[in-house]
């Protein structure tokens, strides 16, 4: 069990998909997770703030799951024209990689000045999750410079965490708190 999560009292440490100035209207997401470990990814909400609005916004999601219309963690690849997900974990619980999209073609996010839309990586970002998307949106002229890309290598996923990756991980931390017999969720005083 992982007890209680302290509340997130603001987007600042959510995983950014667009900061626009201007007028537009998103359209969609690719979100490509990757999870070192077994634990559920999808209970970060997703938060759009239209327009300048302060904490917490108009369109505060429910989580993960249900902005990409997946409640109840998805199981199974499955495709539809607005949503689905292409690739899930193949090895214990939520480790690995797992690609999921929506697009909002229907039911597009407008804006007349300004869009912040992040998602928690996690709870109130309680897990270390390497994440990579891509934000689909028109605006119109003018709007604000867009930073420039970094280089391709700093935009790739870092390398895949498989089950040996977790126990050694598990030994280090053991090894760490003096060894011993320790189970991970303890510690020795």
């Amino acid at each position: 069990m992982l007890g209680p999560f302290p509340p997130n009292r603001s987007d600042a440490q959510n995983y950014l998909f667009l900061e626009a100035e201007g007028r537009g209207h998103v359209v969609g997401v690719q979100y490509f997770v990757e999870s070192p470990g077994p634990m559920w990814y999808g209970e970060g909400d997703d938060m759009w703030r239209v327009d300048g609005e302060p904490w917490p916004g108009s369109l505060h999601g429910t989580g993960t799951e249900d902005f990409f219309n997946a409640s109840w963690c998805p199981n199974e690849l499955y495709a539809h024209p607005y949503f689905g997900y292409a690739r899930l974990p193949s090895s214990l619980g939520w480790l690995g990689r797992t690609h999921c999209y929506r697009f909002l073609l229907e039911d597009p996010i407008r804006f007349q000045k300004s869009l912040r839309g992040s998602i928690e990586h996690g709870h109130a970002n309680a897990l270390t999750l390497d994440i990579a998307s891509v934000c689909y949106w028109y605006q119109t002229e003018p709007h604000r410079p867009l930073p420039p890309l970094p280089p391709r290598q700093e935009r790739q996923n870092l390398p895949g965490i498989g089950p040996v990756d977790v126990h050694r991980w598990r030994d280090a931390w053991r090894q760490s708190m003096g060894g011993g017999r320790l189970w991970g969720n303890e510690t020795r005083s």
